[in-house]
């Protein structure tokens, strides 16, 4: 592992989503150099089979960690965490952080005891959410939706585009149809890193009383944890990088020059 002040954290993501993450590690790493990638030539991940998303995860990764020789990865995605995290930390040879589904705080956050989980196709039907909902929620009620177009609404929305609100009126109400006869949900679990860019989109459909919980700032933290001692030059490396394309980031300009990103540049 570089220990050079100017050793970047690299932040990886199919797409935008993980700038949720990148928000959340600002509040406590300010001076964290950060290399963003964004999967935009393998977007999305959530339709794709485990297989699929493993070797591009851990291949791409692995390229990555040569060519930027970062001092810390995290994979900013719930589907690529869920499926490739024990790969990836197999293949890297630095600290490999993961995102996965929010189940524990929201348990211990709702009152009703039934919780939302809005994810994609891929996340909500792996074995590793089967074991956070039996490890931490085992006398809740937890409904699962799969929400694929709000991964493109949310990449949307950073470019300036608007949401339709019948995008998220229909997970509202798929989980409706679920939890029919059950207390109402108080909680949601928002199981994509794509989907806290909605925030305002869900609380406007679902209500400002219901919570609304992701792992942004738990992973900042344990970022910071792995990281604590470490010196970070003042002026490091702060780029944003894409797969495919320049061309796929068109329309995020505003979006990374607000975090301190410059153009977006190929891998």
């Amino acid at each position: 592992m570089s220990d050079h002040p100017a050793s970047p954290i690299l932040l990886f993501d199919s797409g935008v989503g993980g700038l949720t993450v990148h928000d959340a590690l600002r509040e406590v790493l300010p001076e964290a150099p950060v290399i963003y990638a964004a999967d935009l030539a393998g977007l999305p991940y959530g339709t794709k089979s485990e297989a699929q998303i493993a070797a591009r995860v851990a291949g791409l990764l692995g390229r990555m960690a040569e060519r930027y020789q970062p001092r810390l990865a995290c994979i900013a995605c719930n589907t690529a965490s869920t499926i490739a995290l024990g790969m990836v930390r197999d293949v890297l040879e630095i600290p490999v952080v993961g995102t996965v589904p929010a189940i524990k705080p929201a348990a211990a956050l709702t009152q009703t005891g039934t919780i939302g989980l809005v994810g994609t196709e891929a996340t909500i039907r792996q074995a590793y959410v089967d074991d956070l909902e039996r490890a931490f929620a085992a006398d809740k009620r937890l409904l699962r939706v799969a929400a694929p177009a709000l991964v493109g609404a949310a990449e949307a929305k950073l470019r300036g585009e608007p949401v339709d609100p019948a995008l998220i009126a229909d997970v509202r109400d798929r989980l409706a149809a679920q939890g029919a006869g059950l207390p109402s949900i108080d909680t949601l679990v928002l199981a994509c890193t794509h989907f806290p860019l909605l925030g305002e989109e869900f609380a406007a459909v679902f209500g400002r009383d219901v919570a609304q919980v992701d792992g942004a700032r738990g992973i900042a933290r344990r970022i910071a944890q792995l990281l604590e001692g470490q010196p970070f030059a003042a002026h490091g490396p702060n780029r944003f990088v894409v797969t495919g394309p320049v061309a796929g980031a068109r329309g995020l300009e505003q979006a990374l020059a607000a975090r301190g990103f410059g153009a977006a540049e190929a891998f």
